[in-house]
C-alpha cells in the first residue's frame, strides 16, 4: 500500500503522524512511504532521517496525496487538503466528528474518502487506543498550564500551586476521572496540590483513589460540582463521551461562584467543552476571562508538546496501518472490529456507529 504522511495543516501544530521509527516498520512490511518535505520537522524528526529508512520524501502536498492509497494526519483535515485528496483515497485523523463543520462531513461523502476517527478506535474492553495515547500527554499538560495561569502577572490569584510552608497549597478541581482526569490528578498531586476529582462513576473514582492515594474524590452530582467549584483555584475539565459533544457539567452560575483570578481549563473542549463558558482558543491566543476567570480552551492541547504527542500517536496507529495495509480497507472493516468502530465514513456513506451515529449538521 502507498502511505503518506503530510504536514498538518493548522497554525502550531508541530505534530507528525508517523515518525521515522514507525515508517520503517511500515517500509520492512512490504508498504511505500511518501513524506512531505518537512512534515517533521516541528516534532524535530528531519526529512534525512525519513530518507535513511527508505521513504521518499516529496516536495509537494498534492503530488504526496495523488501518489498515495492512505493518509494519516493528527488534527481534522481542512477543506482545502480534502480538495487534493483523489477519489476513494483513505484519511486517517482526529476528526471530533461532535463538533466538526458539515462541510467536512460533505466533502468525504461526496469523494468517497473512508475516514477513520483515530479519537474513535475502539478496542472490546472499551479502551480508545490511540485518543489514550494523546489524553495521557494532555492530562500532564494542564498541571504546569495551571501553575503558569495562577500567576499574579496573568491577572491570576497569586496562588503557588503545591503551597509553602505555612502557606496552603492551591485547590485543584478535575471533572472526570478517564484518563485524563487520572493523569492531571497524578500530576498535580506530585505538585503538591489540594486535588479533588469527580466522576458519576464510583468505580471510576476507586480505581483512582487504588493509584493516586493523595486524591480526594466526589460523585458529580449538581451539588457537589457546584461546591467544588466554587472552592478551586483551577477547574480541569476532563469529561468525555465518546463520539458525542460533552455535556455542560459546569454551568454559567457555577463559573461565576469562582473566586476571582481562578482558572479553568477545558481539555473537552475537543468536543464541545465541559464548562457553559468555554469558547475553543488557540495555542497563540490561549485564554480569556469570563467573570474574572480565566479560561484555556485550546482544542489541540498537545500540538504543543510536537515530538512526545508525534511518538505516542506513531507508535498506536502502527498495529491498525498494519492491519489495513495487509487486509485492505474493505476487508479490514469487516474483520478487524477496532478499525469498523473507528470508521466514519466509507465509499461515499455515512457507516459511523455508536454515539457517532449521523453526520453533524451545524458549523462549528
Amino acid at each position: 500500500m502507498n502511505i503518506a504522511l503530510i504536514r498538518e495543516g493548522r497554525p502550531f501544530d508541530r505534530r507528525v503522524a508517523l515518525t521515522p521509527p514507525v515508517v520503517r516498520h511500515l517500509m520492512e512490511a512490504g508498504h511505500s512511504v511518501w513524506v512531505e518535505s518537512g512534515a517533521g520537522e516541528g516534532a524535530w524528526f528531519q526529512d534525512a532521517e525519513y530518507a535513511r529508512t527508505g521513504a521518499r520524501i516529496v516536495y509537494s502536498q498534492e503530488d504526496v496525496l495523488h501518489r498515495s492509497d492512505l493518509v494519516v494526519r493528527i488534527s481534522t483535515p481542512v477543506l482545502s487538503e480534502l480538495r487534493q485528496c483523489p477519489h476513494g483515497m483513505i484519511l486517517l485523523a482526529f476528526y471530533h466528528m461532535a463538533v466538526a463543520d458539515r462541510v467536512v462531513v460533505d466533502r468525504l461523502l461526496e469523494q468517497s474518502i473512508t475516514a477513520i476517527g483515530l479519537e474513535m478506535i475502539r478496542q472490546d474492553d472499551g479502551c480508545l487506543p490511540v485518543l489514550r495515547a494523546v489524553s495521557e500527554i494532555a492530562g500532564q499538560m494542564t498541571v504546569p498550564i495551571a501553575a503558569h495561569l495562577l500567576r499574579s502577572s496573568l491577572g491570576g490569584r497569586g496562588v503557588l500551586l503545591g503551597g509553602s510552608p505555612g502557606i496552603p497549597p492551591a485547590s485543584v478541581a478535575i471533572l472526570g476521572a478517564g484518563v485524563v482526569g487520572a493523569w492531571a490528578a497524578r500530576t498535580a498531586c506530585a505538585a503538591g496540590a489540594r486535588v479533588t476529582v469527580l466522576d458519576v462513576d464510583a468505580g471510576k473514582l476507586r480505581a483512582l483513589m487504588e493509584r493516586i492515594p493523595n486524591a480526594e474524590t466526589c460523585l458529580a452530582e449538581s451539588e457537589s460540582v457546584a461546591a467544588c467549584v466554587a472552592a478551586a483555584d483551577v477547574v480541569i475539565g476532563a469529561v468525555l463521551v465518546a463520539g458525542s459533544r460533552t455535556p455542560h457539567v459546569v454551568t454559567r452560575a457555577m463559573v461565576e461562584s469562582m473566586k476571582p483570578g481562578s482558572a479553568v481549563i477545558d481539555v473537552a473542549i475537543d468536543q464541545g467543552g465541559c464548562v457553559e463558558t468555554s469558547r475553543p482558543t488557540t495555542i497563540s491566543e490561549p485564554t480569556f476571562a469570563y467573570h474574572g476567570v480565566t479560561h484555556y480552551c485550546v482544542p489541540n492541547l498537545t500540538a504543543d508538546m510536537g515530538r512526545s504527542t508525534s511518538v505516542a500517536v506513531a507508535q498506536a496507529i502502527l498495529p491498525y496501518l498494519l492491519r489495513i495495509g495487509d487486509l485492505g480497507i474493505d476487508a479490514a472493516i469487516e474483520r478487524v472490529p477496532d478499525i469498523a468502530r473507528g470508521a466514519y465514513t466509507h465509499r461515499g456513506k455515512w457507516i459511523g456507529r455508536g454515539a457517532a451515529e449521523s453526520p453533524v449538521t451545524t458549523s462549528s
